[in-house]
């Protein structure tokens, strides 16, 4: 198979994922669709970290099939060009010990990307997240929601298809989280496709056309926001 040219539908077929024999997610049959912003929730436990780093590729399934738009499998190696079109930003994020400006900076050095073109993007990331005056500050020293918004400018700059969000908000406080929702919704707005794991039913009616709702590694009930919650 050559490279896969498109990153979704993601496409789940039998997948458990059961480490050292315990099965903690699964059998699981669903696909997420261009398009839609997809809310996962559920209760702590029911698994929904992990079935955001399923679709992501940073786990891989114990048996079934997860496929990308053009049939890649996760367990394949052409599921590593399909990822690159893919970012996730985590509740806390992982930050380098540098500058705001080194660590938007980072992704685009790592792509290859010319070094002016990639000072343009930076300078225009930062901007367009509220940081820009901060971008000779230690990201290790902003504060919460600053450190969120600087995870979202650095997934930004590689142009995702798919963006993937876990718990981006359940640490900040109110004026943070509308800052960095805000953040979210330029993402949506440029044609990326947001799958958020969120512990907030509100935030979930906010941010979402279709949810999932999983409870013990199930997914009990799929479908638009205001049938599911």
């Amino acid at each position: 198979m050559g490279v896969p040219q498109k990153t979704l539908p993601i496409v789940f077929e039998g997948v458990t994922f059961a480490p050292s024999g315990v099965s903690l997610l699964g059998p699981l049959d669903f696909q997420l669709n261009a398009g839609q912003r997809t809310v996962i929730v559920g209760p702590n436990g029911a698994g929904k970290s992990l079935l955001l780093r399923l679709c992501h590729g940073l786990l891989k399934p114990t048996a079934g099939q997860i496929r990308c738009g053009d049939g890649a499998e996760a367990k394949s190696p052409e599921y590593t060009a399909v990822r690159q079109r893919q970012a996730m930003v985590f509740q806390r994020p992982i930050l380098l010990r540098r500058s705001v400006w080194a660590n938007a900076l980072y992704s685009l050095k790592l792509r290859g990307i010319p070094k002016d073109q990639a000072r343009v993007e930076t300078t225009a990331a930062l901007s367009l997240f509220g940081l820009e005056a901060l971008a000779k500050r230690s990201a290790r020293h902003l504060s919460g929601g600053e450190q969120q918004r600087l995870a979202l400018a650095r997934a930004w700059v590689l142009k995702p298809e798919v963006l993937f969000l876990d718990e981006p908000t359940s640490a900040l406080d109110p004026d943070a989280t509308v800052a960095v929702e805000a953040a979210i919704d330029q993402f949506h707005a440029n044609g990326s496709k947001v799958v958020m794991v969120t512990h907030s039913v509100s935030q979930a009616r906010r941010m979402a056309d279709e949810c999932l709702l999983l409870e013990r590694g199930q997914i009990v009930k799929k479908g638009p926001v205001a049938e599911v919650l």
